[in-house]
């Protein structure tokens, strides 16, 4: 028998349909069998939902198909030469029965930023338009450009105009009063040099930029002039500086600081002298490094008061920190940040099996100061429980180079883990297979024996390389 995943129909066949596919003359001896082969089987589900008869009985329990052997001619050649190809599965081969992971939708991406969307906000543009600056920090960087280039050339066109009346009113704009007929007729303008509203134009963009050709100049004859002179002057240095402040504050931003912060794609599960302990990695790629680094992590998940309210984005604080130094990093190199699995942890009851089953997000944030900007900067990430590996340790990534005479960072191995052997059980299992050791307490049923099982002797192998790989090895 083979087992098809691509489908999710489960139409059991026998060994008498087999025959019928390949006769194809008796179309009523055929019909009558297929339509009997294609009934649904009602049988019981049996206790043991992993064994392979329980899967072959009941061909609903599971979406598969099963169907019979056929020969080894029929995966050779086709009828025009060709081999012929076998039918693409929609599943992956590691799918085990028993073994479905719930995954939970992330709070917050890989790359740091909020899986988080806003609705039904009132008075949201006017809100946004009142804190002007951080709206335009904000953007994108198409719209600050955007932005920037239309508060000059709109400010240009709109001082031209301004220029265009103040010059039209005043009748310079005539005939007799245009600079080629000036010193016939004796005419002393508002501002030299303007003939129509393109020089008005070229004198907006001198007077704000005070660029200063000395071609177009103002005279004491219009009062109005002298103002709007000093006016553009005053506005074009304000809005060169808004501007500038703009583009400056969101190049030298935080969040772009953080893009080479470096997190680990999976956290693992090991034992650290006798503790179940949750690990990750964070890297520096630069080398200004962060000044008063710490790093933080939270849970969350989904908890039920004494009262029946239902919480499902519920945050809970995980002590964490590397070495003995706790939270607080001398960030000079990967280091990996250490989550002790104690009676403390909301992890302490849980065992391989419900951190495959259970939903929940652990975000990691790392906090600091730039050394060459002196900026505050946050970095941060989240591992689902699909993104934990159990019974995984981190492969070491620095190494003294004696040629160099300094300590080298291979980043290669930055995400690298290795297997070792890991209890499958919770930790405070652990801790009562630990005590019962001890002698502080009489010997626990063979059930908690039997789930706390790892590589050291308390499982048969072919059970225990079952569950190593089911646990360690993310589908």
């Amino acid at each position: 028998m083979r087992f098809n995943f691509s489908t999710h129909s489960a139409a059991p066949t026998s060994t008498a349909p087999a025959t019928t596919t390949q006769a194809k003359g008796t179309n009523g001896a055929n019909g009558a069998i297929g339509e009997q082969a294609t009934q649904p089987l009602k049988k019981a589900i049996e206790a043991d939902p992993d064994s392979l008869d329980s899967v072959i009985s009941n061909p609903h329990s599971y979406p598969i198909t099963i169907v019979p052997n056929r020969p080894t001619s029929y995966y050779g050649l086709s009828q025009n030469g060709k081999p012929f190809p076998r039918q693409p599965s929609c599943r992956s081969r590691n799918f085990r029965p028993g073994s479905m992971r719930r995954v939970r939708r992330r709070a917050v991406f890989k790359n740091g930023d909020c899986n988080v969307v806003q609705k039904h906000l009132q008075r949201r543009r006017v809100r946004f338009l009142q804190d002007m600056y951080t709206t335009m920090v904000d953007w994108q960087w198409r719209w600050t450009l955007l932005a920037f280039a239309l508060s000059f050339i709109l400010s240009w066109l709109f001082f031209a105009l301004i220029w265009w009346l103040i010059i039209y009113t005043h009748g310079d704009l005539e005939e007799p009063h245009l600079p080629d007929n000036q010193e016939e007729s004796g005419w002393a303008p508002c501002v030299s040099a303007i003939d129509g509203f393109t020089s008005c134009f070229l004198f907006s963009i001198e007077t704000q930029h005070t660029i200063g050709y000395g071609v177009r100049t103002t005279s004491p004859e219009c009062p109005e002039a002298i103002f709007m002179m000093c006016f553009q002057s005053i506005y074009g240095v304000m809005s060169s500086a808004f501007m500038a402040g703009i583009v400056f504050a969101k190049m030298t931003r935080a969040k772009q600081r953080a893009q080479t912060l470096l997190f680990s794609k999976h956290a693992v599960i090991c034992q650290r002298d006798g503790t179940l302990s949750l690990m990750f990695r964070v890297g520096d790629m630069r080398k200004s490094h962060i000044i008063g680094a710490g790093v933080r992590a939270q849970l969350i998940r989904t908890k039920s008061t004494k009262e029946g309210e239902v919480m499902t984005q519920y945050f809970t604080e995980l002590e964490i920190g590397t070495d003995d130094s706790g939270s607080d990093l001398f960030f000079i190199w990967p280091m990996v940040i250490e989550h002790k699995i104690d009676e403390n942890s909301p992890l302490y009851n849980l065992n391989a099996t419900d951190m495959l089953q259970d939903k929940f997000e652990i975000v990691v944030i790392l906090e600091g100061t730039v050394e060459s900007t002196g900026q505050s900067t946050q970095a941060r990430s989240s591992y689902i429980n699909t993104e934990i590996l159990w019974g995984h340790r981190f492969d070491p990534v620095v190494l003294y180079n004696k040629d160099l005479q300094a300590y080298e960072i291979d980043y290669g191995r930055f995400n690298e883990t290795t297997q070792v052997d890991t209890p499958l059980c919770s930790a405070r299992e652990l801790n009562e297979i630990y005590k019962i050791q001890e002698g502080f307490r009489t010997p626990a049923s063979p059930s908690i024996q039997s789930r706390c099982s790892c590589s050291s002797g308390y499982q048969t192998p072919g059970r225990q390389s079952r569950l190593r790989w089911q646990h360690s090895v993310p589908l």
